[in-house]
């Protein structure tokens, strides 16, 4: 079976969000049990026969807090996904009224704060940025990695490969991230950023997720770029990221990479036994 039922054994409810348009789908399994298989997350990940996504979260309960697991929309696991968290942390937050929470991941736990006027704060961890953390296929710099254009590589709990570039409108996104994302180098697979420094605090970039594709958004992402840009000494630690979807802020602190932005719960659904029972 792909899935069991609700409660009620009729449906099982899910709520639809993102993250200036990186978008998901979460299921809160603590309070209806669903098995979820890559199947099912394919599934659902289908924008045209199920709901669509770039990422699905299932919500379960942790030894100590909630965890979070995460699906691309090719069925296959991510550890990490930024603004998925950020977008559960505040619904979270708005369910209980407290301003701060931890959740598990399999990146480890992630402290998450309400910081006001609608935006969410999550600590992402420290990076990795040794090669066999990201991990990278041989011992080698991650700074440059031997790879035309010189890229670099950056774990935030899933790889990063970053391409630096003096004009983002000249640059075709999707062939590099395509051509990139099943680089030997990354045995993973990766993450792909394009990114073109505006300013000591200011980048422009534009994203390719492993498992999914182009993204308006990721957060994971924005934080590697934000890392390889400060550790190429190209900014300061401190910058805002320019998405297609939107602006993030990322902060490379001593306790860890903190992102922040908007969050967005747009509506809630339930699947029905009639899709539930297509894929089982």
């Amino acid at each position: 079976m792909a899935a069991m039922r609700g409660n009620d054994d009729t449906s099982v409810p899910f709520m639809k969000m993102h993250g200036l348009g990186n978008d998901f789908v979460v299921i809160d399994a603590r309070a209806h049990s669903i098995d979820v298989s890559p199947t099912l997350a394919t599934a659902l990940g289908d924008r045209h026969r199920g709901v669509g996504f770039d990422q699905l979260a299932v919500i379960s309960d942790g030894p100590e807090f909630v965890h979070l697991t995460f699906y691309n929309s090719d069925g296959s696991l991510s550890s990490a996904c930024g603004n998925a968290t950020r977008c559960i942390a505040r619904h979270l937050m708005d369910q209980t009224a407290e301003k701060t929470i931890k959740l598990s991941t399999e990146r480890g736990v992630l402290h998450a704060i309400d910081v006001g006027n609608g935006l969410t704060s999550v600590n992402m961890g420290t990076p990795q940025l040794n090669w066999q953390e990201i991990p990278l296929a041989s011992e080698m710099d991650s700074l440059e990695l031997p790879i035309e254009g010189a890229p670099t590589a950056t774990g935030m709990g899933n790889p990063h490969c970053t391409f630096f570039v003096q004009d983002l409108s000249d640059v075709d996104v999707p062939a590099i991230g395509a051509l990139h994302e099943h680089h030997p180098l990354f045995p993973e697979r990766t993450n792909v950023q394009v990114a073109q420094i505006v300013g000591p605090d200011h980048i422009r970039m534009r994203v390719w997720e492993r498992g999914v594709g182009m993204t308006l958004a990721s957060g994971s992402s924005s934080c590697a770029v934000a890392v390889a840009a400060a550790r190429r000494g190209l900014t300061s630690r401190d910058v805002r990221l320019d998405l297609d979807g939107g602006s993030l802020s990322v902060s490379w602190k001593d306790d860890g990479v903190w992102m922040t932005g908007p969050t967005r719960h747009v509506f809630s659904g339930t699947l029905t036994p009639e899709f539930l029972d297509e894929i089982s």
